[in-house]
C-alpha cells in the first residue's frame, strides 16, 4: 500500500493500472478510518483489481459554525487500515493541492440537498458534490463506495452521477455498527463516557419503528412521533429531526407503501449525531 500526496502521484498511477486493463475502485473518505470505512475497503478490494482511498477533510463542506478544525486526523491510523483491507493506494493532499486559491467552481444538486441535513447544513452538499466530482476526476474509478449511514449524501451522489454522465457505478454498502448498536462514525470520538452510553438510544428508537413497521404501521406521523418519543427518554438529547421520506427523490411521505427512508439527526450533548434504515 502507498501513500501519495499530489494528484500528479494518483494520476500516473492510475495510468499504469489502466494500461494493463486493471478495474478501479474508488473510497472517498475524511480519514480517521475505523470498521465501517475498512468495510468499504474490503468491499471494493473484491470487486476491483486496484483500490484507491481518499483521505481528505474537505474544507468546503463545514459550516463556519462547523468542527472543521477540530476534525479528528490520524494519518498512521489510515495508512495502518488501508494496508490490513488491502487497499492499493492512499490519497492524502492539502487544500491547497484539491483547490485553487481562485476557484469558481463548483457543483450543486438542487431540490434533494434541501431536506434532511441539508435544510440545516447550507452549503454543506455543494462542497460534497464538489470534491466527490474532483475525486471522480482526478481517479477515473470504474466503481465509487459510499455508507448508507449517510444515506441523503449516497442519494445525491447517485443522483449528481446519473445527472452528470459520470461513467462509475455508485455502490451503497451497509451501516457497521458497535456492539450495542451505535452506528460507526469518526464524530463518535467527541461523546463522553456518559454521552456514549446515551447515544445507543438513536439506534433503539429506530428498532421500534422496526418493530411497529413489521407489526403493521403503515402511518408516517404515527411512526414519527413514536421514534421521538423513544428519543426523548434519554436526557441527554435533543432531536434534530426525525422524518420519512421516498427512499429516492426524498421527498416525504404520509403513508408508507413503497421504499422509503427514515432518518434521524439527533444531538448527543453538542455532538450531532445521524442514523436510518431503509424499508422495503
Amino acid at each position: 500500500m502507498k501513500t501519495v500526496h499530489t494528484i500528479k502521484e494518483v494520476r500516473k498511477c492510475v495510468k499504469e493500472w489502466k494500461k494493463k486493463g486493471l478495474t478501479i475502485g474508488l473510497v472517498p473518505t475524511m480519514g480517521y478510518l475505523h470498521e465501517g470505512h475498512r468495510s468499504l475497503i474490503e468491499r471494493a478490494v473484491k470487486e476491483n483489481d486496484r483500490v484507491v482511498v481518499s483521505d481528505f477533510v474537505n474544507p468546503i463542506q463545514f459550516g463556519p459554525k462547523e468542527d472543521l478544525a477540530v476534525y479528528p486526523r490520524d494519518l498512521r491510523r489510515d495508512e495502518a487500515v488501508c494496508a490490513e483491507g488491502k487497499a492499493a493506494l492512499l490519497f492524502n493532499p492539502e487544500p491547497s493541492e484539491m483547490y485553487f486559491k481562485d476557484a469558481e467552481t463548483y457543483v450543486n444538486v438542487d431540490k434533494i440537498t434541501e431536506v434532511l441535513c441539508g435544510a440545516r447544513r447550507p452549503g454543506h452538499f455543494r462542497g460534497v458534490c464538489t470534491v466527490v466530482s474532483k475525486l471522480f476526476n482526478i481517479v477515473t474509478p470504474d466503481r465509487a463506495y459510499f455508507g448508507e449511514k449517510d444515506a441523503q449524501q449516497l442519494a445525491v451522489i447517485k443522483r449528481m452521477v446519473r445527472n452528470l454522465n459520470f461513467d462509475i457505478e455508485i455502490v451503497g454498502c451497509p451501516i457497521i455498527r458497535e456492539e450495542d448498536g451505535l452506528a460507526k462514525s469518526s464524530r463518535n470520538t467527541y461523546l463522553t463516557e456518559k454521552e456514549r452510553i446515551a447515544a445507543v438510544i438513536l439506534s433503539l428508537s429506530l428498532k421500534k419503528a422496526k418493530e411497529a413497521l413489521k407489526n403493521g404501521e403503515r402511518n408516517s406521523d404515527k411512526l414519527i412521533k413514536l421514534i421521538k418519543s423513544e428519543i426523548e427518554k434519554e436526557t441527554l438529547s435533543k432531536i434534530d429531526y426525525v422524518e420519512i421520506v421516498d427512499s429516492e427523490n426524498l421527498h416525504k411521505v404520509s403513508v408508507i407503501n413503497g421504499s422509503v427512508l427514515i432518518a434521524i439527526a439527533v444531538y448527543i450533548g453538542k455532538i450531532r449525531l445521524i442514523d436510518n434504515f431503509i424499508w422495503r
